[in-house]
């Protein structure tokens, strides 16, 4: 991939000073901004929030090695053999 150079940059500038005008560049900006701030909050709320609230009770370990279930979860003792 090419770099882009400050030749590059002026030109992109000015089509977008062409196509938005100088009088929104700053609104722009600025809902540009908060939309990336919200975007990275949303990540950061993600990441600290507790996952174990969304879930339901008792489905943190679903598809694990539960005691009680009717899958043939690889210990080959699984209620669709057919024995």
């Amino acid at each position: 991939m090419p770099n882009i150079g400050w030749m590059e940059i002026l030109i992109i500038l000015g089509i977008v000073i062409l196509l938005f005008g100088a009088s929104r560049l700053p609104k722009l900006g600025r809902s540009m901004g908060q939309g990336m701030r919200g975007f990275k909050d949303g990540l950061q709320e993600g990441v600290k929030g507790e996952p174990d609230k969304a879930l339901p009770k008792g489905a943190d370990d679903a598809g694990g090695d539960d005691a009680g279930g009717d899958d043939a979860g690889g210990d080959g003792q699984g209620s669709g053999s057919g024995n």
